[in-house]
């Protein structure tokens, strides 16, 4: 129906037309988020349609949300895959902190079992919370890869990768051990990738390991890598 003067309002996507579940739908009205930003609206359903996604995004755009709902909904049950389902790759202990919470407060009224990995903490705890079992692994690449080399950590069930501030985590110097890790992976997952820039680095390894991906940008529109 044509509006009656004025600009009408642009129609909000809500959480109920991306296809989620009953307990997810609650647990996001108990964590207080009432639309999907950009990145949730455009990411959720590439992500459900098992598509390869690079997502150009700043932080603060609700994109932890954004990957953290897609991998929740599509969980296996336990007895069809007893190891680790997902694995998020981030560049700090204070992210992987951040993203485990995330998943633990997306989860609520679930019964998901999320261990974060990273540097700075013993790594008997981890490992002992590794053994009781985790469909989520939220870590730093160097002590992902520790686990690895120590037989704590198996990658055989795992279906979906993310790499989180991919920019800041190849700054850092991990892109070997992405690489690394990213080969123990298998074959037939499906990989999101996030950052805010995406220079010719982040490209190739796109490329190299990432099934015809899907580029979305959500940056603010005025803000190109080349004004910077």
């Amino acid at each position: 129906m044509p509006s009656s003067g004025g600009n009408p309002e642009p129609t909000k996507k809500r959480f109920e037309d991306l296809d989620l579940s009953g307990p997810m739908l609650k647990a996001l009205r108990l964590a207080g988020y009432e639309y999907p930003t950009e990145i949730q609206a455009g990411l959720i359903p590439l992500a459900f349609e098992d598509e390869d996604v690079v997502g150009q995004a700043r932080t603060g755009t609700g994109k932890t949300a954004s990957f953290v709902i897609p991998i929740l909904e599509q969980l296996y049950p336990h007895r069809e895959k007893p190891g680790p389902q997902a694995l998020i790759l981030v560049p700090t202990r204070e992210l992987a902190v951040q993203v485990s919470t995330e998943v633990v407060k997306l989860s609520t009224g679930q019964r998901v079992h999320c261990v974060a990995l990273y540097g700075g903490k013993p790594i008997r705890g981890q490992i002992e919370k590794l053994r009781r079992g985790a469909e989520i692994i939220v870590g730093t690449p160097g002590r992902v890869l520790d686990h690895l080399s120590r037989g704590t950590l198996k990658l055989d069930d795992v279906w979906c990768v993310v790499l989180d501030e991919a920019d800041r985590m190849l700054d850092i110097g991990f892109r070997p051990d992405i690489e690394k890790i990213l080969r123990r992976c298998p074959s037939d997952r499906q990989t999101l990738l996030l950052s805010a820039t995406v220079p010719p680095p982040i490209q190739k390894l796109a490329e190299r390991y990432m099934c015809e991906p899907k580029f979305l940008n959500f940056s603010p529109k005025d803000l190109s890598v080349d004004t910077i």
